[in-house]
């Protein structure tokens, strides 16, 4: 199965500095298309793709910090200058803030900073690539929530709250552009492998995964291998949708 046929294929990563971001990246280079590695991290964005192979053609690197909106703006123009049409981004970007606590004990600067992130940061990213992709009746546009923005996770009170915003606002921007050629959509996993999750308490890993029927934690190459379908020019008749990747915990 090839996922870009088409030459040049662009894709655009934030968040591809490390985890599910550079996961993805590293997978669609190698599946043929051209990626540019956005991050906050600028240093490590530019190490990935470096390191990428050039199948599809050199890739390009940029700061993106999400809660900048002229950081977004200005990492997207310069990917448009440098290959053209972008066919397809991926937001990875995301934190989960501080774990373990219940709602009543959630800080409302940690709240905020969440917030700012794994939803604001997402409204940011997708106004500045829409409108890049409508002019070109073009696009795939997939933000990465959780499961936790579906079923809620006990101690994760912003993360949670902040995930299922990015899933209703990914069902209202599906119906928006439906007849554009552009596709909106959410990916939710479950617990996957990433630094991310290695960093979380042993008892929220634990909590997470005795929730999954398959017993284990999803795998980064999973992950990229979703992301690559969804970005693809075969996925062309789901927008709005929220992709599972839970080991079948979610079955809707």
């Amino acid at each position: 199965m090839s996922y870009f046929p088409s030459r040049p294929y662009n894709v655009a990563v934030i968040g591809a500095a490390s985890g599910i971001g550079e996961a993805a990246a590293r997978f669609m280079a190698a599946e043929g298309a051209r990626v540019a590695c956005l991050d906050a991290n600028e240093a490590g964005a530019a190490a990935v793709a470096k390191s990428l192979p050039a199948k599809g053609g050199e890739s390009v690197s940029a700061k993106a910090d999400v809660t900048d909106a002229a950081s977004i703006e200005s990492a997207i123009a310069g990917t448009a200058k440098a290959f053209g049409q972008i066919h397809a981004l991926v937001n990875c970007a995301g934190i989960t803030g501080k774990t373990n606590i219940k709602a009543h004990e959630v800080e409302l600067a940690d709240f905020d900073r969440v917030h700012a992130i794994n939803l604001r940061g997402a409204l940011i990213v997708s106004q500045a690539i829409l409108r890049h992709m409508l002019p070109h009746n073009y696009g795939r546009l997939l933000h990465v929530a959780s499961i936790a923005g579906k079923d809620g996770n006990a101690g994760m009170t912003a993360y949670s709250a902040t995930k299922a915003g990015l899933i209703g606002m990914v069902k209202s921007m599906g119906k928006d552009y439906a007849e554009t050629g552009v596709t909106v959509n959410a990916l939710a996993p479950a617990v996957i492998r990433t630094p991310l999750v290695a960093a979380l308490p042993d008892e929220t890993v634990k909590y997470m995964t005795d929730k999954i029927p398959m017993r284990r934690c999803g795998e980064l190459e999973e992950c990229a291998a979703m992301i690559a379908f969804i970005l693809s020019p075969a996925c062309s008749f789901t927008t709005g949708f929220t992709f599972d990747l839970t080991g079948g915990r979610a079955t809707y």
